[in-house]
């Protein structure tokens, strides 16, 4: 893109032509865009101002506050499903009217005040995508389980991470239908009826260098999965036996997002992505004999990686892991609409 053209395209918002605001999309895009639009070919055009008409998108890439600008837009986002399941269950007589009251007061504000010590975020998946995950250490099974039940009201699955045996048995007398994962340390709540995590595009590879890495690993499986990705594991493929990698490796480069957990020298990653065209996540361990310093050593090895592009997340954090594979996920599947959509 020549200088001209990156000049007129990313004007800055305050230099803009605001009498030009009520102009017809087609003129505001023809004036707004000038040469860059000219020097486009009449199919990436027709896209631009069929977005443009759709969304009122502005030189800048702010969205107009027009309605005729819009519409589509505010028509799409204007009815909540959870607000009209919500109607629905009232209507149907199996929500009660003050209850359904209560959750509308909290809907407004975007959190939900649970008694003393916690207020959830009902609006995480509308403004990212995923619910919010509770952490398990810290909190009183009480808590746990009181967060959980509010927290079930309006998502399909609720997820708690780090909860140890003795935590989930208390849990699991107060909500009987909660699922542990021993392994991950993860306990869950499925609420039938809600509609459920979209599911993803892709896959996720989650690689273990050894056993004792296995914990932190099924950490991310269990959330990437319930996050909406399709995952898979290979376990204990450490860099001392690299043909155990390389006998799976036509597996591993048909994924689309790597996570590699490794402790000790951490050179995993750095191997991996010097095989792979995906991107790769690094997930130190605390795994490792004194000079592994509980988990510095490796996290330090991946930072500094020979190997360019490896992201790096804290030492055992499955769950940070997992949400970065998710994200990646999900924001191929929004360029994947985007093309689709220019191919019409």
């Amino acid at each position: 893109m020549d200088t001209a053209c990156s000049g007129n395209l990313w004007t800055p918002y305050h230099k803009l032509d605001h009498s030009k605001h009520n102009a017809s999309p087609a003129r505001q895009s023809a004036s707004q865009y000038g040469p860059c639009r000219r020097r486009m070919s009449t199919k990436r055009r027709d896209t631009l101002d069929r977005h443009i008409r759709a969304y009122g998108v502005t030189s800048n890439g702010v969205i107009s506050s027009s309605p005729a600008h819009n519409g589509a837009a505010a028509a799409s986002q204007s009815v909540d499903p959870q607000l009209v399941s919500m109607l629905q269950q009232v209507a149907n007589g199996t929500l009660q009217a003050e209850t359904a009251a209560r959750h509308l007061r909290e809907f407004g504000a975007g959190y939900q005040q649970v008694k003393d010590f916690a207020q959830v975020d009902t609006w995480r998946a509308a403004r990212t995508g995923f619910p919010e995950v509770i952490w398990g250490p810290g909190k009183s099974a009480e808590q746990i389980a009181e967060i959980m039940s509010r927290l079930a009201e309006t998502e399909a699955a609720v997820v708690v991470t780090r909860v140890t045996p003795q935590v989930y048995q208390q849990v699991h007398a107060l909500l009987p239908d909660v699922h542990y994962s021993a392994l991950a340390k993860v306990l869950s709540l499925k609420t039938p009826g809600k509609r459920k995590q979209e599911r993803l595009p892709g896959t996720v590879a989650v690689l273990s260098a050894g056993t004792a890495d296995e914990s932190v690993a099924e950490e991310c499986r269990v959330i990437a999965d319930y996050m909406g990705c399709y995952t898979f594991k290979l376990p204990d493929v450490s860099v001392d036996g690299l043909h155990r990698i390389l006998h799976n490796l036509p597996a591993v480069r048909a994924a689309d997002v790597i996570v590699v957990v490794s402790g000790t020298d951490g050179a995993l990653p750095s191997v991996v992505a010097g095989l792979v065209d995906t991107p790769v996540v690094a997930v130190p361990t605390s795994v490792g004999y004194g000079a592994a310093l509980q988990g510095i050593t490796p996290l330090l090895s991946a930072l500094v990686s020979s190997s360019p592009g490896v992201s790096v997340v804290n030492i055992d954090n499955g769950f940070g892991a997992a949400m970065v594979a998710a994200r990646i996920l999900r924001t191929a599947s929004k360029l994947r609409r985007i093309a689709l959509e220019a191919q019409r």
